[in-house]
């Protein structure tokens, strides 16, 4: 039984033997509901898709799969449609295919074509009016398409500094404003939000500092599904603070992406070929995706 909001209803939806490509619609309200959170992880070969919807299905845990803008140069968004789209509509549990990070208009609506069930389109360098303006635009495009909008307001910086501790600290601006994410999300309708609140992208050089204040305030605010960026790197406290105060849904792409480096390492010898590290791959992904499905606590809620 899967539970989905629209239209201002709960609504008990039975897919048990349908096939489960859904939006973020259908995963996120029961997730802010009961405060857990479901993970996006960004799969940008075969074995880490692999590996990510092996583990969401032993947990028995919806999951969000996909990839960035930033990452199609790895592999392009119509090679990943070719092997991700069946297997998430295979899947035994709900899948959300994702194309995360959506910098141009080009690029989502060839997501759109593809099949992608969910889009964001990140226009969070912008001003808060230009930024909300293409959302809501945008938007109205899904809607048509039948597929789910993420957007951000504030700007979750990069991690390639060494000076995560400082993300915010000389410029509030870069933080998610309470009265500001309120207002956009009642005028975007946006589907999901994410936010700043002192994260950063890629691995962090030092420790970071969360305002978990300033997120529940959000939330208190928001109604619209939180998305927490910039999540590999973060204590399990962290992450469980986050959710407990108005996260739904989590970023991962850093911490799965280096277990798959690891694990091809410690299994390379002299003479290995390429199906000697296959399944070590894989095992690594799937071992790491259980170990933040058990943290975000979605195991369990299909």
């Amino acid at each position: 039984m899967l539970f989905f909001y629209r239209d201002g209803l709960f609504i008990k939806k039975f897919r048990r033997n349908m096939k489960l490509l859904v939006t973020l619609n259908e995963i996120l309200a029961d997730a802010k509901a009961k405060k857990y959170a479901v993970g996006l992880f960004n799969t940008v070969n075969l074995e880490m898709a692999k590996g990510v919807i092996s583990a969401a299905e032993d947990m028995k845990s919806p999951v969000i799969i996909g990839t960035a803008e930033v990452l199609l140069p790895y592999a392009s968004l119509e090679e990943l449609s070719y092997f991700l789209l069946p297997m998430a509509k295979k899947a035994t549990v709900p899948v959300v295919l994702h194309f995360d990070h959506g910098l141009t208009r080009n690029k989502i609506n060839e997501a759109i074509s593809l099949g992608f069930s969910s889009i964001m389109y990140d226009c969070s360098v912008k001003s808060f009016e230009d930024n909300l303006a293409e959302v809501a635009d945008m938007v109205k495009t899904a809607r048509k398409a039948g597929i789910s909008v993420e957007a951000e307001l504030g700007h979750v910086g990069a991690n390639d500094t060494g000076a995560a501790e400082n993300v915010g600290e000389k410029d509030d601006s870069i933080y998610t404003q309470v009265a500001q994410a309120k207002d956009f999300a009642e005028r975007t309708n946006v589907d999901a939000l994410a936010v700043a609140i002192g994260t950063a992208h890629g691995a962090y050089k030092s420790k970071p500092k969360l305002d978990i204040q300033r997120l529940k305030e959000i939330s208190e605010a928001v109604k619209t599904p939180l998305v927490l960026h910039g999540g590999s790197g973060l204590s399990d406290d962290d992450f469980r603070s986050c959710i407990a105060n108005g996260i739904s849904k989590v970023n991962i792409f850093t911490d799965i992406n280096c277990a798959a480096a690891l694990a091809a390492f410690q299994n390379y010898t002299e003479g290995s070929g390429m199906t000697d590290l296959i399944n070590p791959i894989v095992k690594a992904v799937y071992e790491e995706t259980i170990k933040k499905i058990k943290v975000f606590d979605s195991c369990g809620k299909y």
